[in-house]
């Protein structure tokens, strides 16, 4: 019985382009103790390659984080699934704002230790004593609070490109180093001034607000459902949209548009830019924000010394990166001594 994926991205491609249907890219996620991850692991691999299901999914004893996609036509095939699983009925859905048939290219279904690598023991404190949900409405309303800190619980590359007006975004490249620095800057302020936290789909505020509860804060908040549900409110509902610029999202598309604007600029030549791309020489792999002009000029590449050994033969390459270590090990994403212009 198939229990990974078999086809290259190429092949998945392929298919995606001769079935010429739309695809929904899809993502949320529950806290729950599932008591043998690797099982529901093996059964969700199933049930979800039955349905043409691509994408990045962790599973964990404390839960599920997928972000994924459907074929259109299957979506209410996926839901019933999804019913059927006790502590996922009437999940909440989060449809991506734009879409992209090849946002993912293959399924990945990986059991890890947590489905949000938050470096806390969950032991010390009570993770189901979360904040307060609110909806766009009353997140745009306590946002005018003048008693009201907002903090973005994304990394500075996630926020660089977008977030919202006022927020506190920190200069972090994990959620695990933004706990404390966050605790540590705000310590102050634990009676007397609204925490309001948010990120993409919801789930890092969710174990965030019970970490900050328990380290002493009273009036701790969250964004339901993330930027992704709020930006389909405020369409749905006609309500000012106080986030600029991009999303950032963790597929193929890397970023949603919501406005106009642009916030951030390239790391190359520092124009007004948001686009995010990876250098194309795979030892290196690097994040950053690349304009046309400069990923012309340099072959989408983040220096010249990526860019000579990217218009090597590809065997060569490979031999290259015989024996060196992962790029992941290398590079921290969007930070690299050759990017002149990050700030």
């Amino acid at each position: 019985m198939q229990l990974y994926n078999k086809l290259s991205a190429k092949e998945r491609a392929e298919l995606i382009d001769k079935a010429g249907k739309e695809r929904l890219t899809i993502s949320f996620y529950q806290y729950y103790n599932i008591k043998d991850p690797q099982a529901f692991r093996d059964e969700l691999f199933i049930a979800w390659d039955a349905l043409d299901v691509l994408g990045r999914t962790y599973v964990s004893n404390e839960g599920i984080n997928a972000q994924i996609s459907a074929p259109a036509d299957r979506f209410l095939d996926l839901k019933t699934q999804l019913d059927s699983i006790d502590f996922l009925k009437d999940i909440r859905l989060n449809v991506a704002i734009e879409q992209d048939n090849k946002s993912f290219l293959k399924l990945k279904i990986k059991v890890r230790e947590k489905i949000v690598a938050d470096g806390l023991n969950d032991e010390t404190f009570d993770v189901t004593d979360i904040g307060t949900h609110l909806n766009a409405e009353k997140f745009n309303e306590l946002m005018d609070d003048p008693d009201t800190v907002l903090v973005d619980m994304r990394n500075h590359y996630e926020s660089e490109i977008g977030h919202f007006k006022g927020a506190i975004t920190p200069d972090v490249d994990t959620f695990r180093d933004s706990l404390p620095i966050i605790e540590e800057d705000l310590k102050e302020h634990k009676e007397d001034k609204n925490l309001l936290m948010y990120c993409t789909g919801g789930i890092r505020c969710e174990k965030a607000s019970a970490y900050f509860k328990h380290k002493g804060f009273k009036n701790v908040f969250q964004l339901e459902g993330g930027i992704i549900e709020y930006t389909r409110q405020t369409k749905e509902k006609d309500l000012e949209n106080k986030f600029i610029c991009k999303n950032f999202v963790f597929d193929h598309r890397r970023a949603e548009k919501i406005t106009d604007d642009v916030i951030s600029n390239c790391h190359q030549c520092g124009e007004p830019c948001n686009v995010h791309v990876n250098c194309q020489n795979q030892a290196c792999h690097l994040l950053f924000i690349q304009c046309e002009s400069c990923g012309t000029k340099m072959d989408t590449c983040c220096s010249t010394e990526c860019q000579e050994i990217a218009s090597l033969p590809y065997e060569k390459q490979k031999e290259l990166r015989r024996g060196k270590e992962t790029s992941n090990k290398i590079f921290k994403k969007g930070r690299s001594e050759v990017l002149k212009y990050k700030q």
